[in-house]
Parts: C-alpha cells; sequence; structure tokens
C-alpha cells in the first residue's frame, strides 16, 4: 500500500500550542511553576509553523508565507523574552504595506501574451473592476490568456464556457473584498486554485475532466471578507 507522505498542518501546531498551554497552567495551579515565566515562549509555535509551512510548499507565494509567519513569530519571541523591544501593536500596519506591495508586483508583472496565430482577440485577456456593483460577462475566446477581476463591495461574474486554452495554462488573478467573483469554466479545463482567504472563501467546484487534457486554468489572489467560487 503506497503512503502519503506526512505533511504537519497548522491543526497541528495548534494542538500543541493548546497542550503547551494547559499543562503549564495546570503545573502554575500546583505551585510547580510559575505560568508567566512559561507562556511567554509561545511564539516559538508560530515560529515552528512558518518554517514547517516554507519548507513543505511547493510554490513561491507559499514558501513567502510561511517565512514572513516565522519572522513575525520570531520578532513576537524576541519581544517576549525581552531581547529586542517589539510590540506587535506598533508594526502590524506594516503588512498592509506588504500586502499592497504584493499587489502591486503581481500587477506589474502580468503582461498580455501575443496570439499563437498572429491575430488579434479582444477577449483573451479580461480586467474587470466592480464597486459597489457589477459585472456580468460572456467570454468566447479561443486562446483565453487570463487577467485580473476585483471585486469591492460587488461582484463580478464570468462565464468562460465558451472559451479555450491554447497556450500551457491561464492565470487570473482574482481580490474579492467584501464581494464576490464567479467564474463558470468548460468541463475539460483543470482548475488549480493558489488563493489565499482571510476571513472569505475561495470554492472550487468544479468536476475533474474526464479525459488527459492540457488545457490548465490558474486562479490566484485573495479572498478577504469575501467570496471567490469555480464552477463548471
Amino acid at each position: 500500500m503506497e503512503t502519503r507522505p506526512y505533511r504537519a498542518s497548522a491543526q497541528l501546531f495548534i494542538g500543541l500550542l493548546v497542550i503547551f498551554f494547559g499543562v503549564v497552567l495546570t503545573l502554575d495551579n500546583f505551585d510547580v511553576v510559575e505560568s508567566r515565566e512559561y507562556l511567554r515562549f509561545w511564539p516559538a509555535f508560530v515560529v515552528g509553523f512558518g518554517l514547517t509551512k516554507a519548507a513543505q510548499s511547493r510554490r513561491g507565494a507559499g514558501r513567502n508565507a510561511g517565512l514572513l509567519i516565522a519572522a513575525v513569530g520570531f520578532l513576537l519571541l524576541l519581544g517576549n523574552i525581552r531581547i529586542l523591544d517589539f510590540s506587535f501593536r506598533d508594526y502590524w500596519p506594516l503588512l498592509l504595506v506588504l500586502f499592497g506591495g504584493s499587489l502591486i508586483w503581481r500587477a506589474s508583472t502580468r503582461s498580455r501574451k501575443p496570439s499563437t496565430d498572429g491575430s488579434t482577440d479582444a477577449d483573451s485577456d479580461i480586467n474587470l473592476f466592480a464597486f459597489m456593483g457589477g459585472f456580468e460577462r460572456t467570454i468566447t475566446s479561443k486562446n483565453f490568456q487570463g487577467g485580473e477581476m476585483t471585486a469591492i463591495m460587488g461582484g463580478c461574474e464570468v462565464d468562460l464556457r465558451q472559451s479555450s486554452i491554447k497556450e500551457a495554462e491561464a492565470v487570473i488573478d482574482v481580490f474579492a473584498f467584501w464581494g464576490g467573483v464567479s467564474l463558470k469554466v468548460p468541463e475539460d479545463w483543470t482548475v488549480s486554485v493558489q488563493g489565499l482567504p482571510i476571513m472569505g472563501g475561495i470554492e472550487d467546484k468544479t468536476h475533474p475532466p474526464k479525459s488527459d487534457t492540457a488545457k490548465r486554468l490558474v486562479v490566484k489572489g485573495y479572498a478577504i471578507m469575501g467570496g471567490v467560487e469555480i464552477s463548471n
């Protein structure tokens, strides 16, 4: 029987952290240890989780997220043991700077590829922005290459069931903030979701293709207090 390689999960580290708190607090109740002297080391679990996530991730975004989590945990640990004067309350806005920078980087590095047959296809690349409103659009391009969809307190719905992919893959960057993004794709497309939900959800409702296909759609981005749904 083939066994899957073991992968540490977030629940594992949460469980270890809960056990750590439980043991220390129990020993404190019996006057064996002073809980404050030990509970301050809790960020070590955050460091361990971040490093494990970075080591196990197969994609650059996952590795970067893991290293960022480990760095924040390490700084919290140094602050708790009084080696470094660090307060997360003072520095948390830098996370907004990093997040905004990542959006700018992704947008600046994404370029429209020319059609393989030299023809011009206006629908091969999409760029939709919905603010307190909605977009509904049907794409019929035979050389769909991706694009971006942004929904802020609104919604974007794109029907790609009449489209096709000629390149190795098409990439769509989504950003849903208090809004929703909906994608309908053909049944012969393989969908790979690489997004990050933050108090939101990214749901892949597609059924795998019945036969091998080279048509692959990659969905990246963020769902912040919003939702992204892909279906076929």
